[in-house]
């Protein structure tokens, strides 16, 4: 058997999946932005955002405020974060832990039979029983979560501050 055939043979064309990747996680970056920036200038006057967060009925009302003032703010900062595409693998992971302690909530609210508006893109607060969508909230926050997670996993995208840096090729 000769090894020169073997040392000389052409690299095996690049897969679709490394074409497609960088554009799958792009656009998983744009919209979870997206969404993101969305929720957090829904969420203005701080009022409102407060409101939701109290509704929920897992804080003192100290800790609810804080959250209700700090909350829109670390939402813009992940939005710009993946907007430009710095820290993705980070801002992707935290954004998707982020809907996953959403869902949690959803959830605890659902279990202890409160009938609120999840406040997610603005409003929050009690609704009557026949109003609360949670399952829809729900199903949503996992999609979004996915997107983040679709961005921790695979964080190489273009137009991206990261790739400008050399952290992913």
């Amino acid at each position: 058997m000769d090894t020169a055939d073997e040392t000389t043979a052409p690299p095996a064309p690049p897969s679709r999946w490394v074409a497609v990747q960088p554009w799958i996680t792009l656009a998983c970056r744009l919209g979870l932005a997206g969404v993101l920036f969305y929720a957090a200038v829904s969420k203005y006057p701080p009022a409102l955002s407060i409101q939701a967060v109290e509704a929920y009925d897992l804080f003192p009302v100290e800790i609810a405020e804080l959250i209700g003032y700090t909350l829109p703010l670390f939402e813009i900062a992940l939005a710009v974060l993946l907007l430009v595409g710095l820290a993705t693998r980070y801002t992707g992971a935290v954004s998707a832990l982020l809907m996953i302690a959403f869902i949690a909530g959803i959830v605890s609210a659902m279990a202890r039979g409160l009938s609120i508006d999840c406040g997610c893109f603005g409003g929050g607060g009690e609704v009557a029983p026949g109003e609360t969508s949670y399952g829809l909230s729900i199903a949503r926050d996992i999609g979004f979560a996915a997107l983040g997670a679709v961005i921790a996993i695979w964080p190489r995208s273009p137009f991206a501050v990261d790739r400008a840096l050399g952290l992913f090729r």
